[in-house]
């Protein structure tokens, strides 16, 4: 894959992409944000990637929207006057996803949709679309310089990239809207404190934590693991737990004839298990269920 904005590399079974424009801060770009839909779409369905850690070169994560374009930052097509119908049955429409959908929501459905865990490792700055693309990733581990910033409304514009959806269920409503209605940016603490942050590291730490989270994942089912991702997410949004107990049920059923049985041998025999199941062929009938 021909990446201009992002490095890829794999090592015993963890990718870490890294934003790659140092000289801008990482900004992001409508072409960094295609880079990052391919290359999560690539690593769902590659075997050898069973993690994903995401940081950023040099001193900033992502310094948000490259605002130094030409014509609409964003890269949206202002002729068009597209409706809330038109959102609803033309989503996929190539004018409308070119010319009217948000590029950091885009995304961030990407990383959603992945089938491998991915850890944000945010080492500096993470601000707007740099903030807003880690609230899809399962784990932020933060260092002790990084500030984060909901600056949308600052600038005249409003929250994007899915976030009114993920930063509420992440920090909690009074927190999200204080956050993004002053659009200050917030230090270390506050993002651990308030649940944002699962780790504050030292810069000279903060690969080896995102890593040691990483590699203990890679030692699972990445079937069992594929699955547990989107239960997690999915379920949680449901309108009833009768809805998590079908997917559950099944979930376990298929698992306990497939990897769950090495699991339980490895167990009783007091060894580390060897699963040999794959999240590009091997996920079971129902999924996906959505």
């Amino acid at each position: 894959m021909k990446l201009n904005t992002l490095l890829w590399e794999v090592d015993a079974g963890i990718l870490t992409l890294t934003l790659n424009r140092p000289d801008q801060m990482n900004s992001f770009t409508v072409e960094m944000a295609n880079e990052l839909i391919a290359a999560f779409g690539a690593a769902s369905e590659d075997d050898s990637v069973r993690a994903i850690v995401v940081t950023g070169a040099g001193r900033a994560f992502c310094a948000g929207m490259d605002l130094s374009r030409a014509g609409n930052v964003f890269g949206l097509q202002e002729t068009l006057e597209p409706t809330m119908d038109d959102m609803r049955n033309r989503l996929d429409d190539p004018e409308i996803e070119a010319g009217v959908r948000d590029t950091g929501g885009q995304v961030v459905l990407a990383i959603y949709d992945c089938k491998k865990p991915v850890i944000a490792a945010i080492n500096g700055a993470a601000v707007g679309i740099g903030a807003t693309m880690t609230l899809a990733m399962d784990i932020r581990v933060v260092c002790e310089r990084t500030k984060v910033g909901f600056v949308f409304n600052k600038i005249g514009i409003t929250p994007e990239a899915c976030s009114s959806w993920f930063l509420p269920r992440i920090v909690n409503m009074g927190t999200a809207l204080e956050w993004v209605y002053s659009g200050d940016l917030i230090e270390a603490s506050e993002l651990k404190e308030r649940g944002f942050a699962n780790h504050v590291e030292t810069s000279e730490t903060l690969l080896e934590r995102a890593y040691s989270i990483a590699r203990r994942i890679t030692q699972h089912s990445p079937v069992a693991i594929a699955l547990s991702r989107q239960m997690m997410y999915r379920n949680a949004a449901a309108a009833h737990p009768i809805e998590a107990h079908r997917v559950d049920s099944l979930a376990v059923f298929y698992a306990s004839q497939t990897s769950g049985k090495e699991g339980v041998a490895a167990f009783l025999e007091k060894r580390a298990a060897n699963y040999t199941d794959k999240a590009s062929t091997d996920m079971p009938g129902f999924y996906p269920w959505w």
